[in-house]
């Protein structure tokens, strides 16, 4: 058995904070399109052959939020600026704490993260060496930050494809920035649904130290 180690401080309170909200808005918004993709459950222009699209039926209802189309667009929208606020005051954290450089992942993870991969399918008996976060974790960081800003700015050529026109072109036109938004919620769910199997099964310990801000470690580390 690994020995157990002190309790280290891990995250701040900002970060605790913007993890917790996001997760309650990203619930929210899920919800919410999923009512908005109810009033045209397909994608591409009418009367042309659609986008191939693995969920082309009927959602429950307690999947939704909103109700009707514009109820749900009402929730979308009021739960979408306090996502990107609170995403960017977390990403300004970051870059003013210098944070940024223990999430972000590089080349140089490739290698560590191959190894914690193994780990985790019991290919490696040892827990590899790790700082803050592990090679694995820092790819999840940094990937989430990016799938995020993909689904921000898909939402705006969505919800502004006029004023926002180069927008809406760079992501293909209207049609595609539809899909792709799409397509972004649903890695979101499965991110989150791979991302608490992790910290239940790996790692439970983290799930305290995003509630505590404390973690006790029991994983060697390079110091």
């Amino acid at each position: 058995m690994d020995p157990e180690r002190p309790d280290v401080k891990r995250h701040h309170g900002l970060v605790r904070a913007a993890h917790w909200l996001n997760a309650v808005f990203l619930l929210g918004m899920i919800a919410s399109g999923l009512q908005i993709y109810l009033a045209f459950a397909h994608f591409g222009p009418r009367g042309q052959p659609y986008y191939p699209n693995p969920i082309d039926g009927p959602i429950p209802r307690w999947a939704r939020l909103g109700g009707w189309l514009a109820g749900g667009l009402n929730w979308h929208f009021a739960l979408a600026w306090p996502f990107v606020i609170t995403g960017v005051v977390y990403l300004g954290f970051l870059a003013v704490s210098g944070e940024w450089r223990s999430l972000l992942f590089r080349p140089r993870d490739i290698g560590p993260a191959i190894q914690m991969q193994l780990y985790y399918l019991r290919l490696r008996k040892t827990h590899p060496p790790q700082g803050k976060h592990n090679a694995l974790q820092k790819g999840a960081y940094t990937f989430i930050v990016l799938l995020g800003a993909l689904s921000v700015l898909t939402g705006f050529a969505v919800y502004k494809p006029v004023q926002l026109s180069w927008l809406t072109a760079l992501f293909g036109g209207y049609e595609l920035a539809r899909y792709w938004h799409f397509w972004a919620v649903w890695i979101f769910i499965a991110f989150t649904l791979l991302h608490v199997a992790l910290v239940l099964l790996v790692d439970p310990a983290s799930l305290r130290a995003m509630i505590t801000g404390w973690y006790r470690g029991r994983f060697p580390s390079h110091g």
